[in-house]
């Protein structure tokens, strides 16, 4: 199928730029940009171009049918720096504006609010082109199917383009749609995972296969992958740092430890105001992409906060400290909502929009800020040709551990500890006296529930109350602001408004969050209403012939195919997320029917597993759950809580913990209270050990 995608894709171009002549001037339409209705903040971007922009609703379809007119769908997010690039170039210039507004009915799509429109034409450009990103721009049919896509497009390339399908339409329309025939069979032949009727088996042996196979892609100098970009990949690390755990591989462990302390250690990690950003473009985590997206942080803190429960390295904590610090400072509303990003461009000194211009530093003004102390920053920054960038600019990275720093310049580690903190006082206040990134304040559902959990493992892991009221907060806006009455969800927050349909990442992540909440804090309603959600897709996404879960309701509207979702990226895929949350509501709620679904769907993806460990990985960690003993413990007295913070300060990933401090009738936790001690009961397999009252001893039982 591919090859023949490609094939007819040549023809296609072929005919485009062998076309010759002028286009038939089409009667003008009294169109207007009618984005400045919207609230996404990449719409609004665009809301006074002189390109007539529509959102995507059935509306604009409708329109484009009735006129017989080409859409051209254009996809991106607030953050996106080439985004920008693109709308400058080509979507503020009025003669560019004016071939796409004769020729196309124009839409504009925010790949986070319509992450489902956004997967159908990155899978066709995908196809067509071999690869993906954005911005994106697709031509499709008034139908919506698609026969025409890429990415960045420079002004005289696209206006080229655009000219050449809008002549071939006029005077050859039957060879557009005999492409779009053709490309809407590849589209609807991928994400299609069938049902694996054989024998579930999951071996040790196969995961270590996979993991051997996957390393030699790693990079033992810098960590991470051995190429450029460099995405910090937070559910990869996650597993590996688990299987390396659990294995007691030390040169994994190295390598994980290695890949979290360069990240730290990097541009990548603002070294001045907390928080990741999302890839660097070199292989030394130095220079970022300098977008903040709200979804990388939430995982790595979870990810870091594990890597301190093991380790006990103080980089690690700080990295979540700080990074917290960010979140509570930058991107949280007053009611506990998350905002979704922070904008790589900013105004530089002249005015101009400049990507990274908020975050970088030149060698005087460092000098005329930090004086005496100058010479001791430059080095532990490395304010010379290992931190240089470009224009003069230096992007702050460390590249050596505190101790030698120390041990070089004769200081103790208080002293040292004092300095970052007066350094990073000193630039952090100079630094907001700058044009500050914009801020993208939309709240999406998912992501929300991806920092949430961030804050619960920073919590189980360090015990700040403050991070378990940060989530519990945000826990209730959603509980108050997204969970319909029907018991579904929506996936947009924005000026007091609760919007669009909510798609299976929603509801996989906010059940996985929930369950974590109801672990450290023991409130029921968490894990009721973690159970409720899980029904509710049963009834909207599953799909019986294969048991796995579609990305959107049955209830939308249809798009040019619906997708399943379950190759694991930098967000692991919604149902690798929903297969480990039925695992564990198996346990809790002692329910077959969730038992036998999240086999099935590891099952189903098992044979696709070894080829491509790192889209797996959400996934092997579930599978370590087979190969592994799981164990349920189950802790029921008035000390409880305190046992199970205690609990909490070792790393045992292979389990899930349930409690009470009275009666209770969650089948874990049936007919097991004493009003005279609190127990703990380590079970394992449906069998379950003699119960015992120090955590030690249950420590001895699930670490044998």
């Amino acid at each position: 199928m591919k090859r023949l995608l490609y094939v007819s894709q040549i023809l296609i171009l072929l005919q485009l730029f062998s076309c010759n002549g002028q286009i038939t001037n089409k009667m003008k339409h009294p169109y207007t940009n009618n984005l400045i209705h919207e609230t996404s903040p990449y719409l609004l971007q665009h809301a006074h171009n002189p390109v007539n922009w529509f959102a995507w609703n059935s509306e604009t379809l409708n329109q484009a049918k009735s006129e017989n007119k080409l859409l051209l769908i254009s996809v991106g997010y607030a953050a996106c720096h080439w985004c920008h690039v693109m709308e400058h170039e080509s979507f503020e210039d009025s003669l560019v504006a004016k071939i796409m507004n004769e020729h196309f009915i124009n839409v504009k799509v925010d790949r986070e609010e319509r992450p489902d429109i956004d997967q159908v034409y990155m899978n066709a450009v995908q196809l067509m082109t071999g690869s993906g990103g954005w911005p994106m721009n697709v031509i499709a049919l008034p139908d919506g199917r698609p026969f025409w896509g890429g990415t960045y497009f420079r002004k005289e390339q696209w206006v080229s383009t655009l000219t050449q399908i809008a002549k071939l339409y006029e005077e050859s329309p039957e060879k557009v749609y005999e492409y779009a025939d053709k490309l809407e069979e590849g589209i609807k032949s991928m994400d299609v995972v069938s049902l694996n009727t054989n024998e579930p088996v999951f071996e040790t042996k196969f995961i270590e296969e996979a993991v051997k196979k996957w390393s030699n892609q790693f990079d033992y100098k810098d960590g991470g992958m051995n190429r450029a970009p460099k995405f910090m990949m937070p559910n990869n690390y996650h597993f590996l740092l688990r299987y390396a755990y659990q294995t007691n591989s030390k040169e994994l462990l190295n390598f994980v430890n290695l890949t979290l302390t360069k990240m730290a250690y990097g541009g990548v990690f603002d070294q001045i105001g907390g928080g990741f950003s999302r890839y660097s473009v070199d292989t030394k985590w130095h220079v970022p992409h300098f977008e903040k997206m709200l979804y990388d942080n939430g995982q790595l803190v979870s990810l870091y906060s594990d890597a301190y429960l093991i380790t006990n390295n103080d980089i690690y904590k700080d990295i979540v400290t700080q990074t917290l610090e960010y979140i509570k400072r930058d991107m949280t509303t007053h009611n506990g909502a998350f905002y979704s990003s922070l904008d790589a461009d900013s105004n530089n000194a002249e005015g101009k929009l400049e990507e990274g211009a908020f975050y970088v530093w030149q060698k005087e003004e460092l000098k005329n800020l930090l004086k005496e102390d100058y010479q001791l920053f430059s080095e532990y920054y490395n304010i010379n040709d290992y931190g240089f960038w470009e224009h003069n600019n230096y992007v702050l990275i460390r590249k050596e551990d505190d101790g030698e720093i120390i041990k070089k310049y004769e200081i103790n580690k208080k002293q040292l500890n004092e300095k970052l903190t007066a350094w990073k006082t000193i630039l952090l206040k100079e630094r907001n006296k700058r044009a500050k990134p914009r801020l993208d304040d939309k709240t999406l559902t998912s992501w929300n529930a991806l920092m949430l959990k961030g804050y619960v493992d920073a919590y189980r892991v360090f015990g700040n109350k403050e991070y378990l009221e940060s989530a519990e907060k945000n826990a209730n806006f959603i509980i108050n602001n997204q969970l319909r009455e029907d018991g579904g969800l929506n996936h947009n927050y924005k000026n007091e408004k609760s919007t669009i349909n909510g798609y299976l990442e929603d509801y996989a992540v906010v059940i996985e969050a929930f369950i974590a909440l109801y672990e450290n804090t023991l409130n029921e309603k968490w894990l009721v209403t973690a159970r409720n959600l899980t029904n509710y897709t049963f009834d909207y996404f599953f799909d019986e012939t294969n048991h796995m879960f579609y990305f959107t309701s049955n209830q939308d509207d249809a798009l040019v195919s619906r997708n399943m979702e379950y190759r694991d990226n930098v967000i692991p895929a919604s149902n690798s997320i929903m297969a480990k949350n039925l695992f564990k509501l198996s346990h809790y709620f002692d329910n077959d029917h969730y038992r036998k679904t999240a086999l099935t769907m590891l099952n189903n993806v098992k044979l696709e597993i070894q080829d491509y460990a790192s889209g797996y990985t959400n996934w092997l960690d579930l599978m370590l759950n087979y190969t592994n003993p799981f164990y349920e413990v189950a802790i029921v007295g008035k000390d409880t809580p305190a046992k199970i913070s205690e609990l909490n300060k070792t790393y045992i990933p292979n389990k899930l913990i349930a409690g009470s401090t009275s009666e209770n009738n969650l089948p874990l936790l049936q007919n097991r209270y004493s009003q005279d001690e609190t127990l703990i009961y380590v079970c394992v397999n449906s069998a379950c050990l003699l119960p015992v009252e120090k955590v030690d001893d249950a420590i001895k039982l699930l670490t044998p």
